[in-house]
């Protein structure tokens, strides 16, 4: 990323990082219906636009649960290039209908392009990662799980009620296989080099 100067927006994104309910309204209230109004002059209805916005809202949240988003234009732009994208994308997964583009809307700075872009890689990365995870048995998933929430491996291995030994084994086991099917995936190469 580039050495841009954090946007005063940032409270959006530290305010969905805390799961702030104050922030989510605002969000909803102030940058919601312009998302509404070009989903729905774009060949989409009101509750696919709802879809979108929360599909943007839940990448945004976990972008900023996992700290890799530094907003550095303003939120509205970016929220706006997120939605618009996203419905871009539906359209033309179904592109049966034709599609006739209505856009009203001022040029957004290259920061924001930037910005997109990271939330598609880091999009891409974590469905990736979903799926690869769900992939491993019942018992991996559960002592990473434990394992990115708890603050030590003691504790993961007196949650599970096993030795400590055991469970620093099987989480080696179980990254060392996530890892390899993740690795092994077809699109793996396009998102390392991102």
């Amino acid at each position: 990323m580039s050495q841009n100067k954090i946007h005063p927006d940032q409270k959006y994104i530290d305010g969905l990082a805390a799961n702030d309910s104050v922030v989510i309204e605002m969000i909803y209230k102030k940058f919601a219906p312009k998302a509404v109004l070009f989903i729905t002059n774009n060949s989409g209805d009101k509750d696919q636009a709802q879809d979108v916005i929360q599909e943007v809202l839940i990448l945004l949240f976990n972008q900023a649960k996992a700290k890799t988003l530094q907003l550095t234009c303003p939120f509205d732009a970016y929220f706006f290039l997120l939605c618009k994208r996203r419905w871009l994308n539906e359209l033309k997964k179904s592109s049966n209908k034709g599609v006739t583009i209505y856009e009203n809307v001022v040029s957004i700075n290259e920061s924001a392009h930037e910005l997109i872009a990271q939330a598609e890689e880091f999009d891409e990365k974590q469905k990736l990662f979903d799926t690869m995870f769900l992939k491993l048995g019942e018992k991996c998933q559960e002592v990473l799980k434990l394992s990115f929430t708890l603050k030590s491996m003691e504790e993961v291995a007196q949650k599970l009620n096993v030795t400590y030994g055991y469970v620093r084994k099987k989480k080696s086991l179980c990254v060392g296989q996530l890892t390899e099917w993740i690795q092994e995936a077809k699109n793996f190469n396009s998102l390392k080099n991102n």
